[in-house]
């Protein structure tokens, strides 16, 4: 018997061998799609060398066939022109993002070192001005506070009689009032007015403070601030808080 005419023996061996390759790309096109994410952050290119067949993940020909296409039948995962084109896209946003610098093997790191001046906080003229202000102001804030505190004390004999050479209060003289309320604030002054006088610096009257002494020949008062004053004045009166009648007072900071 004659063997049966093939009028397409060609035809028949290509469709063999290609079932017999087509897992091969069904494999690539799998492989390359689980891949994708991992090669997002760079430039990559995926070849299948066996089949001759190049899957670029950088730049797909516009006449490249999909993945389905070359394989004959449809592939779960196969990679398209727009999948290439999106993962390419991905890539180049991820290397503009964290871009590489590429440094020699023999490249040299050079430092170069100044000298460095050390001026000690005794020696440091700003700094140590600083603190002077900073004392300053607080000594300032501290005598405001004891200012205040002796015209509260003052407040408290009010009505106290006048009496001569008297330093309690049973009865007072002008001398023997300021220096019983200065006693309870920690300072001691001499006993009379004289001696008063130079207890502390002389201040201006645009200067003085509640608590400054206010002296005069012959008489001695505790400054109480607006013009106003606290004293013992004369026989037959009693300690009171007035304005300042003297005409040409001297201020005296004791605090």
């Amino acid at each position: 018997m004659e063997p049966s005419f093939n009028p397409h023996p060609a035809a028949n061996g290509r469709g063999r061998h290609r079932a017999a390759r087509r897992p091969l790309l069904a494999d690539v096109a799998r492989a390359a799609t689980e891949q994708a994410g991992a090669i997002a952050g760079r430039t990559a290119v995926v070849a299948a060398a066996g089949s001759g067949v190049l899957l670029s993940l950088v730049a797909a020909p516009a006449h490249a066939a999909p993945a389905t296409e070359l394989a004959g039948s449809p592939v779960q995962g196969a990679l398209n022109t727009a999948d290439i084109n999106a993962l390419a896209d991905q890539a180049k946003q991820a290397v503009a993002a964290a871009p590489v610098v590429t440094v020699a093997t023999d490249a040299e790191l050079k430092v170069e070192s100044a000298a460095v001046s050390v001026v000690s906080a005794a020696e440091n003229e700003a700094y140590q001005a600083e603190l002077a202000a900073e004392a300053e102001a607080q000594a300032a804030a501290e005598a405001k506070a004891a200012g205040a505190a002796v015209v509260s004390i003052g407040m408290r004999y009010l009505g106290v009689p006048y009496v001569w050479g008297g330093s309690t209060p049973a009865g007072m003289d002008c001398s023997g009032f300021t220096s019983y309320v200065y006693a309870q604030v920690g300072i001691d002054l001499p006993r009379t007015s004289s001696e008063q006088r130079y207890a502390g610096p002389v201040v201006s009257w645009s200067d003085a403070q509640p608590g400054d002494l206010i002296w005069s020949p012959g008489h001695i008062a505790i400054y109480a601030g607006d013009g106003m004053q606290i004293e013992a004045p004369v026989p037959g009166q009693t300690v009171r808080y007035t304005q300042i009648w003297q005409s040409n007072p001297t201020f005296i900071r004791v605090l």
